[in-house]
């Protein structure tokens, strides 16, 4: 307990999934937290269940304006930020390179990638500020390797691109003690993976050495650690989470 006590977090697609359970173990960690999402009743019904150490923003990660409005609130509400978690996605269809319309690789990437920019770039003002700060960009195992039966052109280039703009934020602010993470999940088991499989997973938890999807909570666990001092010699690093599935 305790472990995030005097931090302010943003956590992007926090009504669902990843994002809630960041939210709900961050707030239990000690930190304040706004939690942003284009789903207002989901976040709002959470933000309400933690109290006074949460607050929702309605939030469409692709839009500058939006995040503007972000920081402006949360600095309001709780003072500087000083952790950003770049959690929102989405994984769009499944299909071959050929046969990806235009339309949703740039969707995709504007979801994925781009809104990850602006998010690290209109909040690293107030982060300066703080004097501190850590960015936990959540990527995904297809920013490390391609996953075989699993064809998604836009999602897999959207992820490598976190993890390299991860890398060149912070060597950028490493002076300014701000520090600069992704993280790579493999299968969990959220509404987002249900899109590619069944709820259980079906043949995915095939090609994990573990042999199950994860809990989102056990990604959860890794974001407050690197959100947390306890990783204060940590920058520009991607950690795994995957269940041993890239080093078959």
């Amino acid at each position: 307990m305790n472990r995030l006590d005097g931090k302010v977090a943003i956590i992007t697609g926090a009504s669902q999934g990843m994002g809630a359970s960041h939210a709900r173990k961050f707030v239990a960690e000690g930190a304040k937290v706004i939690m942003t999402d284009i789903n207002e009743e989901g976040g709002l019904k959470i933000a309400k269940d933690l109290g006074e150490n949460a607050l929702f923003v309605k939030h469409d990660v692709t839009q500058v304006q939006d995040w503007k409005k972000v920081v402006e609130e949360g600095e309001e509400k709780f003072g500087p930020i000083n952790v950003l978690v770049n959690n929102a996605g989405i994984l769009g269809p499944l299909s071959k390179t050929e046969e990806l319309k235009d339309e949703t690789y740039l969707k995709i990437c504007s979801i994925n990638q781009h809104a990850v920019f602006y998010g690290m770039k209109y909040t690293l003002p107030s982060m300066l500020k703080a004097g501190i700060g850590s960015i936990v960009n959540i990527s995904s195992i297809a920013g490390i390797v391609a996953i075989y039966g699993y064809p998604n052109l836009a999602y897999m280039a959207s992820k490598f691109a976190v993890r390299g703009m991860t890398k060149a934020t912070a060597v950028e602010y490493a002076d300014k003690n701000i520090r600069a993470n992704s993280v790579h999940p493999g299968f969990i088991k959220t509404p987002m993976m249900a899109e590619a499989t069944d709820e259980e997973g079906g043949d995915a938890t095939s090609i994990i050495p573990l042999g199950r999807l994860a809990q989102s909570e056990e990604v959860s666990n890794l974001v407050i650690f690197l959100a947390s001092d306890e990783s204060s010699y940590m920058t520009g690093t991607e950690q795994i989470i995957d269940g041993g599935m890239s080093v078959r």
